[in-house]
């Protein structure tokens, strides 16, 4: 006589079943299917590499933060003066060549602000209202930076966040990168072949990765100048080269019974 066992998980599953009801069939969410490994045959030595190449290039772009903030009894008050003083701003940009699309809102806060607390006990006493409308100016000639800088403070904006510099088309120079990797994974992976004695044969597989290019702050303190001389001064900048990075992976097969040169 054949003895037929269940799986324990199966015999759990059917003693839960009412007497008369037949078990529904249970929906599944299929399961993407994992991505093809390389086609290396088992019995074939490999050796695996990796490179990383990288390019520098001077910038062509600039993103300017600058904010205004205001202070008043009330929140409307504040508000409304915020948004007339930094019209005053958008269009001194505007009249100095920025077109309008170029200026965007990238943060706007209203919160209550209170007087400091001189004792513990002390109930805190509301000073008024503070507005802070931040925007971003995208410049595309980075030779105007400084003097772009000048006219915000010059027409009221009363912070300064941020200078970042990057490349409109960082894809331009990602090939560059990318070849640098892999002639950075060849000379590694030859190196290797001949510290092991053996010969280098295909490339079995490869694959890459980009970095995405970010553009890089400026730290600097902005200051607006004074007096006189303010007409005659304006705010050097200097941009710093960007950088982007690739990386790749091959795998080379190596010839049986093949020993590298010079071995």
């Amino acid at each position: 006589m054949s003895v037929v066992r269940m799986a324990p998980l199966l015999v759990l599953l059917m003693s839960g079943l009412t007497p008369g009801v037949e078990a529904q069939p249970r929906v599944t969410t299929p399961v993407p299917a994992p991505l093809p490994a390389p086609q290396v045959a088992p019995s074939q030595r490999t050796l695996r590499v990796e490179g990383m190449g990288e390019v520098k290039v001077a910038p062509d772009e600039a993103f300017i933060t600058l904010a205004m903030e205001t202070l008043a009894p009330t929140a409307k008050a504040a508000a409304e003066d915020n948004a007339r003083k930094l019209d005053k701003v958008i269009t001194a940009l505007v009249q100095a060549g920025i077109p309008r699309k170029e200026i965007e809102t990238r943060n706007y806060a209203v919160f209550p602000e209170y007087t400091p607390q001189t004792r513990v006990d002390e109930v805190p006493k509301l000073r008024g209202y503070r507005v802070s409308n931040l925007v971003e100016v995208h410049v595309r000639e980075l030779a105007r930076v400084g003097a772009l800088l000048d006219t915000a403070l010059g027409a009221g904006a009363n912070r300064v966040d941020s200078v970042r510099f990057g490349l409109s088309k960082p894809e331009t120079v990602q090939g560059d990168a990318l070849r640098d990797a892999v002639e950075r994974a060849r000379q590694s992976a030859q190196v290797l072949a001949t510290a092991l004695g053996v010969k280098l044969g295909p490339v079995l597989d490869a694959s890459t990765v980009t970095e995405p290019q970010r553009p890089m702050p400026l730290a600097a303190r902005f200051e607006m100048a004074s007096g006189a001389a303010a007409a005659d001064v304006t705010t050097p900048i200097q941009p710093e080269e960007q950088t982007v990075r690739a990386t790749v992976t091959l795998i080379f097969a190596i010839e049986s019974g093949a020993a590298a040169p010079g071995r």
